[in-house]
């Protein structure tokens, strides 16, 4: 597994200019973020998944000859047609192979898991790259306090295979909850509205009703822990470690409670990354890999609560 974020660092204080108002204090008590990373104009999704992709293969001791599929979770691709998933295969220099996109916001990197594992158990492929990158500060209202400190920019990528040995997947739960479509969305860049006119900026940019979304984002982590538990015949004390969404401090502090698995169990990179959507989980496990923190023989559960609202959980042996 690897990981990649852009250079560039935006401030707590950098966003505050537009909020006089409020503190830098506040803002890390209501979301536990102090910074996230912002590429520049001239850096794309796919050129950050690819060097995302070549960390992991690195770490796999592959070459890209290996691959014969790419499932790509983003909410932002570089754009709408072909996939990105085909732009990351060129821009690797894999010319065949199986290459397609999926979008279940936060949740689409554990949602490609699960395929990319189906595809594997069913024949269709023998190795993959599951990977995601999200440039949301593209889509961030630079202006609106509920959603500017929240997201930034990051990649994340795995090899999966189905090979003896390693790291081993278990079946991820997928679910969602359609009657909290509109708690988070974009509008505007589809079918419905592909162009913006002057007075409609506002739909181009992620919208999120606070305040629903915390107590469903709890409501829905909760779940697909105690439900992995459930489904792995595991107790909390058996899991050495959770590898959240890095959703909100709060919202993951108050799963921990809920859970009874202490949060200083969790992986939490938000202070520094944001919320990268798509790409938290990943990029959360890959700062955890790099970092030595986990050993041989630890259950991992990954969560994750998205835009949709979609749901997702499994388990990781390490």
């Amino acid at each position: 597994m690897g990981y990649a974020v852009p250079a560039n660092i935006r401030a707590n204080s950098e966003i505050l200019k537009a909020f006089p108002h409020r503190t830098e204090e506040e803002m890390v008590r209501l979301t536990g973020i102090k910074e996230r990373r912002y590429a520049s104009e001239d850096e794309s999704a796919t050129a950050l998944a690819a060097t995302a992709v070549h960390h992991a293969l690195e770490q796999a001791g592959m070459t890209v000859s290996q691959i014969d599929g790419i499932i790509l979770a983003t909410i932002i691709p570089d754009q709408p047609v072909p996939s990105m998933a085909s732009a990351l295969a060129r821009h690797l220099g894999i010319p065949q192979a199986l290459a397609f996109d999926i979008n279940a916001a936060c949740s689409g990197w554990l949602y490609g898991l699960e395929v990319g594992r189906s595809l594997i158990r069913g024949g269709t492929a023998r190795t993959l790259i599951v990977v995601t990158a999200e440039l949301l500060s593209r889509i961030t209202n630079p202006e609106c306090q509920e959603t500017a400190f929240l997201f930034g920019d990051g990649a994340g990528a795995a090899i999966l295979t189905g090979g003896h040995g390693g790291h081993r997947l278990h079946r991820m739960g997928l679910s969602g909850d359609a009657t909290q479509y509109e708690s988070i969305q974009r509008q505007g860049g589809g079918a419905r509205m592909p162009w913006p006119e002057a007075n409609e900026m506002e739909q181009f940019y992620l919208q999120m009703d606070g305040a629903s979304v915390f107590k469903h984002a709890v409501i829905g982590f909760t779940e697909q822990i105690e439900q992995t538990l459930a489904r792995e015949n595991l107790k909390p004390d058996d899991i050495a470690w959770v590898v959240p969404h890095q959703a909100n401090e709060r919202i993951l502090k108050a799963v921990s409670k809920r859970v009874g698995i202490p949060y200083d169990k969790f992986v939490v990179t938000i202070s520094k990354y944001g919320n990268t959507s798509a790409a938290s989980v990943s990029m959360a496990l890959g700062w955890a890999a790099e970092e030595g923190v986990f050993n041989d023989g630890d259950r991992i559960i990954f969560c994750s609560v998205g835009a949709g609202l979609t749901f997702a959980g499994g388990l990781l042996v390490w």
